[in-house]
């Protein structure tokens, strides 16, 4: 006889026994939400390589070969990030990746935000010394 007094397992709370965390075991086995695009692994490869312990990352010290090795971390450094180190959960995972790519942009943009300020204050002010001095 079932136990009247006992909650009903959900069928989601079954799925999760069934699925276990198997990061840093190297199975090529991924939960959802690990597969995509690496912002962090394109744009800072060799050091988003070293603290995500995917050493073949490290070819894009290589000449010729980096090129293209940083699309190959862009599409599949998130799978070797988690099959290659041991992880919380995936939500943990997904925390620190996004940090890895927010990182990686900002590297990006910072100096190309300056570089363009730089390329318009320089003329200006230039222009500015040329116009003060001949009065």
């Amino acid at each position: 006889m079932e136990n009247l007094y006992k909650a009903p397992e959900s069928e989601l709370a079954l799925e999760a026994d069934k699925l276990q965390n198997n990061s840093g075991m190297g199975e090529d086995v991924y939960p959802e939400g690990v597969k995509g695009w690496s912002w962090g692994a394109f744009l800072l490869n060799w050091i988003w390589a070293i603290f995500n312990k995917t050493w073949i990352g490290l070819l894009v010290l290589v000449p010729y070969v980096g090129f293209i090795m940083m699309f190959v971390l862009g599409f599949k450094g998130r799978q070797w990030a988690w099959k290659n180190k041991q992880w919380e959960s995936v939500e943990q995972f997904n925390r620190v990746q996004r940090k890895w790519a927010i990182w990686g942009v900002a590297l990006l943009l910072i100096p190309a935000i300056l570089g363009i300020l730089a390329a318009i204050i320089l003329p200006a002010y230039q222009e500015y010394t040329i116009r003060a001095g001949g009065m």
